[in-house]
């Protein structure tokens, strides 16, 4: 292994375990801020870091489209997965998160007409059965049916959003599409908080603060850049492939720091989202996606076994630029931020 690939495997492998802290750190926040509040001051911090480095740039970066599509696909999910993970377990809530690739890809089959493998569809199949286990697998550690619901509900906006990006990204830096884009999310989050929430709480105590303050930086900014890094040196399907260290950090955390049970149910749910992601994400060639239908790189559900209808394998044309958030999200998960 060559120094390049050396250091993107490490990036990738510190940017897998940094997205793996968000929802602890998001369930620690909680405990200081409602849901809207949370979101806008994750975004509102990452914004403020990420808008400078974009307009060094040179890029035309304030466009209403672009801000729209953050406030609905980063602000509006995380609002509704905030609320999710206010009542359910750390370990439900990742485990759940776990699925947002699965998702992406099932979604862009249907969105984009991409034809999956059968080896790709019975791990669809297998992880969204995971998602049954860990839902139906009883409460414990503070999770409940409607909390589950809650976070599944984000990560289908999440989802439509990060496969919904690929039109917004041609032609655009991908950086300045993801500053404008977490700017539109506090915006958006801070009108929905202000009607719904009112003033915020003061702080009872500093750790919920640190660990707002961490879910901003270390769970957003840091992991994006680093993805971003390992992205640009590696295969698609390979950095993808890291994404899968997200709801095992974040089980164990639940587990270790939170006391979440761990029965039986609950880790052949997680084992079997993990398992179904990997099967979905084996391939048998290089694919690549339809010139111009997402972009120029590597196609975005290349990884998880899709290929665009009436696209040879054997031969492809055109490749397709990383999105702002790869999921995931990835893509497969636009580092749509999840989690």
């Amino acid at each position: 292994m060559n120094t390049n690939r050396r250091h993107a495997v490490a990036a990738l492998t510190a940017a897998g375990l940094l997205w793996g802290t968000t929802v602890p750190l998001s369930k620690l926040a909680l405990q200081w801020l409602d849901p809207g509040w949370l979101t806008v001051l994750r975004f509102g911090l990452a914004a403020a870091v990420l808008l400078p480095v974009a307009r060094r740039r040179g890029q035309r970066i304030l466009e209403m489209r672009v801000l729209l599509s953050g406030a609905v696909g980063y602000g509006g999910s995380v609002i509704v997965q905030n609320a999710g993970i206010t009542r359910t377990s750390v370990t439900h809530a990742a485990l759940l998160i776990g699925a947002v690739p699965v998702l992406v890809a099932v979604i862009a089959a249907v969105w984009h007409r991409a034809v999956a493998r059968p080896a790709a569809w019975l791990g669809f199949a297998i992880s969204l059965g995971g998602v049954g286990l860990v839902t139906a697998g009883g409460g414990g550690g503070g999770a409940s049916v409607r909390g589950d619901a809650l976070v599944l509900v984000s990560l289908l906006i999440s989802a439509v959003f990060t496969v919904a990006q690929g039109r917004l990204l041609p032609g655009r830096d991908p950086v300045a599409v993801t500053a404008v884009q977490f700017l539109g999310a506090a915006l958006g989050a801070l009108a929905f908080t202000l009607v719904a929430e009112g003033a915020p709480a003061a702080p009872s105590a500093p750790g919920p603060v640190l660990a707002a303050g961490a879910l901003a930086l270390a769970g957003t900014l840091v992991p994006f850049t680093l993805f971003a890094y390992g992205q640009s040196r590696v295969p698609a399907v390979i950095a993808g492939a890291f994404l899968n260290i997200e709801p095992l950090v974040g089980a164990l955390a639940g587990i270790v720091f939170f006391g979440d049970p761990a029965g039986p149910i609950q880790l052949a749910g997680g084992l079997a989202v993990v398992a179904g992601i990997a099967l979905s994400s084996l391939k048998s060639g290089q694919v690549r996606a339809e010139q111009g239908q997402v972009g120029r790189r590597e196609p975005v559900a290349g990884g998880l076994g899709l290929v665009p209808e009436g696209v040879d394998e054997r031969r492809g044309a055109g490749l397709v630029e990383p999105g702002p958030f790869v999921a995931g999200e990835g893509e497969v998960r636009r580092l749509e931020v999840v989690g």
